[in-house]
């Protein structure tokens, strides 16, 4: 949940290569998607999409202001909806012919502006970047109010994936979207080639409580979510260091929750239970990498050892001196990290140390 914060001045770090990705191999993806035109083309004065809240022209962070521009809606079909749902993501400039596309997901009640850092890093190391808003949360239209709970948040990325990205997928989710992530591959495996946690958010076992509440209660309590003073708590426990522009990325953080259906959708999903994972988790059979802040502030750090040890595949990497957020608080060396697994061609399941808890430990 917390807002999404990150520093605006960013030291140069060299990037490893990823050989099966060279940037000759890259192809410029369509302007529109398959048989349809984007909904929503329009641009502000300020160059903002029209469909996001006016506020974002406020907003001071030069790479959020670079990310919003590029964000724009494409039409998704489900079963659950009797029209096409105009969905925000924002979409690679140019499409590999070889290499899986990496498909950034977003935490709880986030938005692809959760990315704004780590999305043009991923783009300058040659990598195939989607990064697509979860059902309910984001910049979406949501005007019919379109069921939110989680089979129609999975049947919605199926369905976007289904339509515009067409083959095997880096799914990388951090926080909640951690979650969404295994309940994602576990129903559809084929649709996906290597998992990517980021202070996974796995163990709960969802809002209980708010299913047994009257309506009137769960829209206070989402009202409060939304509050600037909540907004500033989570914002401050989600990052070891607080950045000095404070403020400035609070409204980054909470910009989606100026659109009209937000309340609703977000109280959809919380009387419906929630994500709970906890019995999917060792039913993940592809490679993972899960990577934590060693100064995590909201997800305990033995979480992460407990997950390593129950997926069947995977690495922990954790950052040092960072706290919730990697891709925010350290962005190039989170960067680093997804270019170095992407990389590897085995699990090296032999390679089970005890190394410290600060360098790659392998299963």
């Amino acid at each position: 949940m917390p807002p999404l914060l990150t520093s605006s001045s960013l030291p140069a770090l060299p990037l490893p290569p990823l050989a099966a990705s060279p940037r000759s191999r890259l192809r410029v993806a369509a302007s529109t998607p398959d048989g349809a035109g984007a909904t929503a083309r329009g641009t502000s004065a300020a160059g903002f999409p029209s469909f996001l809240p006016q506020a974002v022209e406020r907003i001071r962070d030069g790479a959020a202001i670079r990310l919003a521009k590029r964000i724009e809606r494409v039409p998704v079909q489900t079963g659950f909806s009797e029209s096409a749902i105009p969905s925000s993501c924002v979409r690679p400039l140019k499409l590999q012919q070889d290499g899986d596309p990496v498909v950034l997901l977003h935490g709880f009640d986030s938005s692809v502006l959760e990315w704004r850092y780590t999305y043009p890093l991923l783009e300058e190391a040659g990598l195939e970047a989607w990064a697509v808003d979860i059902l309910g949360w984001g910049f979406s239209d949501l005007e019919a109010r379109p069921p939110c709970d989680v089979a129609s948040k999975r049947e919605h990325l199926y369905q976007f994936w289904k339509s515009y990205i067409k083959r095997p997928m880096v799914l990388v989710g951090p926080s909640l979207g951690a979650a969404v992530a295994i309940d994602f591959s576990v129903n559809y495996p084929d649709a996906v080639s290597k998992l990517i946690f980021i202070g996974a958010s796995v163990y709960s076992e969802g809002p209980k409580d708010m299913t047994r509440m009257p309506k009137f209660v769960s829209y206070a309590g989402v009202f409060i979510l939304k509050s600037l003073p909540l907004r500033f708590l989570a914002t401050n426990l989600a990052f070891k260091k607080a950045p000095n522009e404070f403020f400035d990325w609070v409204q980054i953080g909470r910009l989606h929750c100026l659109l009209p259906w937000w309340e609703d959708a977000t109280v959809d999903f919380m009387i419906r239970g929630g994500y709970n994972v906890i019995n999917q988790i060792k039913q993940v059979k592809h490679k993972c990498l899960i990577m934590w802040g060693e100064d995590d502030g909201i997800i305990s750090s033995k979480l992460a050892y407990r997950l390593h040890q129950e997926l069947p595949d995977a690495i922990l990497r954790q950052v040092q001196q960072c706290g919730h957020i990697p891709h925010v608080e350290k962005p190039r060396e989170a960067v680093k990290h997804v270019i170095e697994f992407l990389a590897r061609n085995t699990s090296n399941k032999s390679d089970q140390s005890s190394s410290e808890p600060s360098v790659l430990v392998n299963r």
